[in-house]
């Protein structure tokens, strides 16, 4: 299981900054409007499977304004993804 809080406005509103959200790491398929997080580019993000071909993966924020995502970066592949997200916890600060 992976615990990960999140930063910044890319998944709002469903997602704001503060959030904590819980993933796993055992999935064997990931669908269009599923949530997941990622690894590009040295940093973690978490995005929304927006589009799949031949085992790569569109993915965009939520608030698309304020989103880096494939829209800049490009395809991302399965080894690319740490987990599937399964549960958005809200926990005071």
């Amino acid at each position: 299981m992976i615990i990960r809080r999140v930063v910044g406005k890319s998944m709002e509103p469903k997602l704001v900054p503060g959030h904590l959200l819980l993933a796993t790491r055992l999935f064997r398929h990931v669908h269009p409007g599923q949530v997941i997080v990622l690894k590009h580019d040295g940093k973690e993000k978490v995005k929304r499977v927006e589009r799949i071909d031949n085992d790569k993966f569109f993915v965009i924020g939520d608030n698309l304004p304020a989103s880096t995502d494939s829209r800049h970066f490009g395809w991302i592949t399965k080894d690319q993804i740490i987990g599937r997200v399964f549960w958005p916890l809200h926990l005071p600060k």
